[in-house]
């Protein structure tokens, strides 16, 4: 590995002119990118139904091809799953990634061709490794390994050639060889499907390493460090691995968990946000100071964006890059190299760079609070969440909150469900702060709560930690990418949580 790691970051470095060229001209690069796909993609059962071959124009792509959520594309990757070829793709379909909602027991399929791991996963796992050295050109990085606190699936056979596991196995079991050298742990512990045995092996093996990098959803990674500092016996990371620099996180937002990380990390770091799902690599920080992430736009996924007040209509508008504006809540729809074609993701993003493109995650079309109006989302929380626990010293794990309907005695409100790492000095304090923040960041929200005429203040319970990993661990949903939905315009999952703190 000491021979293969300088060659490694010199190959990193030489690439970025190849940034430079896709974020120059992202325009012309998306339209290609589109050209590519449809043409490909001709003579596939989907794309005969669409008449790809006499579709020359993006006007015409989306007058011939209807927006798709996973119900309407999931005939036809049964069918792949089932062995048919030329189904959406026209390349053989032998790898799925299984994600599944916390809040629901069905999983989706999500094609993985061959294309989309190397023109999309894996480049754009190139193009983040680039950008890093291009950024900090005296990095070491590579000279140690790099932590991957993955999912928890095991890779599961459908039959001698198709397989399926969550993503994170599936690129794992897919990796070129350089990428296993330069990763820790080994594959057998790295794809283990207990989750709490995983997290004391995780410990336990790469607690003697050469760390200098980890990426992992922030919940998880915490529990494996805080593991690792009782096994070692020492007070912060950076006493275990001196050389760590770069922590990649993704999934949820980093902002209630970044003064944890300083913490028990005991020194200055590096953080990269990167926006990686099942259904693509999209985006990721170029720097650390970046208020967003640089859109990939050619790593074979042609990209559309609707307004979210366009969700739900029979025909719903979406526009292109040249289209979009600043500070707009837009949902993803996508068309890959996987073949899910004009894919509603389900994440909403907003623009908040042009020139280059960058995005921010800003939440899910079906995890918001609006039953009164008030179109509360999760970039919305998870910056009140920040800024109540900044002026009452508290250190929030994780939240999930519900609405409390109207009834003829009472108006309605939000419920908080709030597990503390560390709980504010004061509680009433704190849920002042966290109502007072919400209004300064959502204009809707300060009208419905103005002389509590619509919404009452919101009522908020003090969890200590654990209360949600238990209830992952009661929906089998423990580890990985699994975590609990911060928001919800129903009350299942609050009313879920509380049942069984109260068992």
């Amino acid at each position: 590995m000491k021979l293969l790691s300088p060659a490694i970051s010199r190959l990193a470095r030489m690439r970025f002119w190849r940034i430079e060229n896709w974020t120059r001209h992202p325009v012309e690069i998306q339209r290609a990118v589109l050209q590519d796909l449809v043409t490909t993609a001709q003579y596939t059962a989907f794309g005969k139904k669409y008449n790809f071959s006499s579709l020359f124009t993006l006007k015409e792509f989306k007058l011939n091809v209807p927006i798709h959520e996973y119900e309407d594309l999931r005939p036809y990757i049964q069918r792949m799953m089932d062995g048919e070829e030329n189904v959406l793709w026209n390349s053989p379909i032998n790898w799925f990634a299984k994600s599944s909602g916390t809040s629901s027991d069905k999983s989706k399929f999500i094609p993985v061709s061959e294309e989309s791991l190397q023109e999309n996963h894996f480049k754009a796992s190139k193009d983040v490794l680039t950008g890093y050295y291009n950024y900090f050109p005296s990095s070491d990085l590579l000279t140690g390994k790099g932590l991957v606190v993955g999912g928890s699936h095991q890779i599961n056979h459908i039959n001698e050639d198709i397989h399926y596991g969550d993503l994170s196995a599936v690129l794992m079991q897919n990796a070129p060889f350089w990428g296993q050298w330069l990763r820790t742990p080994e594959l057998s512990v790295a794809l283990l499907d207990e989750w709490e045995d995983k997290i004391e092996k995780l410990a336990q093996t790469t607690s003697n390493e050469n760390v200098t990098s980890i990426a992992g959803v922030p919940t998880w990674t915490l529990l494996l460090l805080k593991r690792i500092l009782e096994i070692k016996n020492k007070k912060t990371i950076k006493e275990v691995w001196p050389n760590l620099e770069l922590y990649i996180n993704g999934g949820v937002s980093f902002i209630p968990y970044r003064e944890q990380f300083e913490k028990i990390i005991g020194a200055p770091i590096n953080y990269l946000e990167i926006y990686n799902a099942s259904e693509g690599f999209f985006a990721a920080q170029e720097k650390p100071e970046d208020e967003g992430m640089t859109l990939f736009t050619e790593h074979g996924i042609f990209y559309e964006f609707m307004p979210v007040e366009e969700y739900g209509k029979p025909n719903p508008i979406t526009v292109g890059l040249d289209k979009v504006q600043l500070d707009k809540n837009y949902a993803l729809v996508i068309s890959t190299t996987g073949g899910v074609w004009r894919y509603l993701v389900g994440d909403t993003i907003k623009f908040c760079s042009l020139h280059p493109y960058k995005i921010k995650v800003t939440g899910r079309l079906k995890h918001y609070m609006n039953a009164f109006g008030e179109e509360v989302i999760v970039d919305n929380a998870d910056k009140a969440i920040a800024i109540a626990s900044q002026q009452t010293g508290a250190i929030v794990n994780d939240y999930t909150a519900a609405p409390i309907y109207f009834t003829e005695k009472h108006n309605g409100a939000h419920e908080w469900l709030i597990e503390f790492e560390k709980l504010p000095d004061n509680h009433e304090l704190f849920a002042v702060a966290l109502d007072e923040a919400l209004k300064s960041v959502n204009s809707d929200y300060e009208a419905k709560r103005q002389k509590d005429i619509a919404l009452s203040p919101p009522k908020i319970h003090f969890l200590q930690p654990g209360v949600f990993k238990k209830w992952l661990q009661l929906k089998n949903k423990l580890g990985g990418q699994h975590k609990v939905p911060r928001l919800s315009n129903e009350r299942k999952i609050v009313e879920e949580i509380l049942g069984m703190m109260n068992v």
